[in-house]
């Protein structure tokens, strides 16, 4: 039974305890929003963890992608980033290897994942053709379906599925033309097969069949945006907003089933037009839990991705984007390494706090208050246990003046320590 579904029949189940709990919050209204599709809580029926709520009235929760590439592959590493993503705040794991033995990689992860964790199971069919020197039109979608199930035993929690690359949206790129076309990975390889045999995407045509493997393992479908746009020229357009229509359409579909859904946003999108794409989201999708990359507001900012991915996503969320997914300095460059993954969560965890206040429409919080009284009473080490990364925070007050009541910045002109004097 989905959490859906346990909601509908007013069945308290531990998971909705769990997250009623870490969001402090009257599990009555925990309820009526699984009920209405406006909440998640991805949380596959054969995994137990530390589960998390996704949607309206829940705090804005973050993910780290990581996984392995062809050219670089080590699991060890991709555990490292995954604790060190959970360290820092992240509040969802999605593994998006393409190289090395996936299977392995998942289980791997998996076994050792605390919070959801999420995949993209067209990376592995795909990634498995190109290991035996096979093209991506050989694919069968029988292996896909095959995939799909394979992960939802294993407990991935929530999928990647770009269900809305239909022949018809695809059409709208050829009357307008983009400047980058598809960004997506899984959109352009389905692209690919559909072009190469003529005939409409199987995870379109076949979604009833998604539809019942969700179902059996309660998998949380996350409506991938295949079509979403990979620089400020190719924002908003036809193609985009085509995609998010058709979303829209299957995620009534997944509420007439009982399986929880997640719609996945964009994109590079110029910051005037953010506050518009959410609440268009909201409209088209029928205030489903909105999953955004970044937005990144503007494109030349390579390095330094993961600022300006925050500064999107403060925005985003603060007008209904309900789920961040992280971006690192090492985006559009390079695999990130362990450094870049901790420095994307901290960013994130950012954006995703200052979000939540004016989603609580609150001053501060506790946290903000406590490390301010803190800061008063000259209290380092209180102060900066309260940062989000405490670790950083007294170090760097330690390497410069460990013994010194203020910091070397003002030192004796510091303004508390004079107005108190």
């Amino acid at each position: 039974m989905t959490q859906w579904i346990s909601a509908k029949n007013e069945q308290v189940t531990d998971q909705m305890k769990h997250v009623a709990k870490f969001e402090n919050i009257d599990i009555a209204l925990l309820i009526k929003g699984l009920e209405k599709g406006e909440i998640v809580i991805p949380a596959n029926t054969n995994r137990i963890f530390d589960y998390k709520a996704i949607g309206h009235g829940m705090s804005v929760k973050i993910n780290a992608n990581i996984g392995t590439s062809e050219h670089c592959v080590s699991i060890e590493k991709e555990v490292i980033k995954m604790k060190t993503s959970i360290e820092f705040g992240a509040d969802a794991i999605m593994d998006l290897s393409t190289g090395g033995d996936l299977n392995h990689i998942r289980k791997t992860l998996l076994a050792e994942c605390i919070v959801p964790f999420g995949t993209v199971p067209i990376y592995s069919v795909i990634s498995d053709l190109f290991s035996k020197n096979k093209e991506i039109h050989e694919m069968s979608p029988q292996q896909l379906f095959d995939e799909i199930e394979n992960q939802a035993m294993q407990g991935v929690d929530f999928m990647t599925l770009h269900c809305g690359l239909t022949s018809k949206n695809i059409s709208l790129l050829k009357s307008n033309p983009r400047v980058l076309g598809i960004v997506s990975r899984g959109g352009s390889c389905l692209k690919n097969w559909m072009a190469y045999h003529k005939k409409e995407n199987p995870l379109y045509e076949r979604f009833d069949d998604i539809l019942k493997i969700a179902k059996n393992y309660d998998i949380t479908l996350s409506l991938g945006d295949a079509l979403r746009p990979g620089c400020l020229a190719d924002s908003s357009d036809l193609a985009q907003i085509g995609e998010l229509q058709t979303l829209g359409e299957l995620v009534k579909r997944c509420k007439a089933e009982g399986v929880q859904v997640m719609v996945e946003g964009p994109g590079h999108v110029p910051y005037h037009e953010i506050e518009m794409n959410m609440k268009l989201q909201k409209i088209l999708c029928d205030n489903a839990p909105f999953y955004v990359l970044g937005p990144i507001p503007i494109d030349n900012a390579a390095g330094y991705d993961h600022i300006a991915g925050a500064i999107g996503a403060t925005l985003a969320a603060s007008h209904g984007a309900d789920f961040l997914c992280y971006v690192t300095p090492a985006e559009h460059l390079c695999l990130p390494t362990i450094e870049d993954v901790k420095q994307g969560v901290i960013a994130f965890k950012i954006a995703a706090k200052s979000a939540d206040l004016v989603r609580k429409k609150q001053k501060y919080s506790q946290d903000d208050l406590l490390v301010s009284k803190a800061r008063a009473e000259f209290d380092w080490k209180t102060a900066c246990s309260l940062c989000i990364d405490p670790k950083l925070a007294l170090s760097r007050k330690n390497e410069t003046s460990p013994l010194l009541e203020e910091c070397t910045m003002c030192g004796k002109l510091c303004a508390i320590k004079v107005s108190k004097d």
